[in-house]
């Protein structure tokens, strides 16, 4: 029915999970390159890892946004709002780690490589 109407197949929640999946990956991703930076943890690249933290953190947030405005109805409604209003600071807090690898990356002025 709802393909027929042209929305996505689906239940309304689909977005906003997508959302927090990014925003939680990103801050995975962030934790990571912040541990690599700190040489607590000896594989991988920082660098790469700051860099993949802030875009998975930015395409978590973009969708989260999208799917708040796109969302009808309110909270308890079952059309994934409250996930997508908590996906937006776990993006924010991907890109902010992401940023805070990168800058403590370059500062230590020493290739981050492990």
């Amino acid at each position: 029915m709802a393909a027929a109407e042209g929305g996505v197949v689906g239940d309304g929640r689909t977005g906003a999970n997508l959302a927090l999946g990014a925003g939680a990956l990103g801050l995975a991703i962030g934790w990571l390159s912040m541990a690599r930076v700190g040489r607590r943890i000896s594989t991988g690249n920082a660098r790469a890892g700051g860099s993949a933290a802030i875009a998975v953190g930015t395409v978590g947030v973009v969708l989260a946004v999208l799917h708040l405005a796109t969302a009808g109805g309110g909270p308890g409604t079952g059309n994934g709002l409250v996930g997508a209003i908590v996906a937006v600071p776990l993006g924010l807090g991907a890109v902010l780690l992401g940023r805070r690898a990168l800058t403590r990356c370059y500062r230590a002025g020493r290739p981050p490589t492990g």
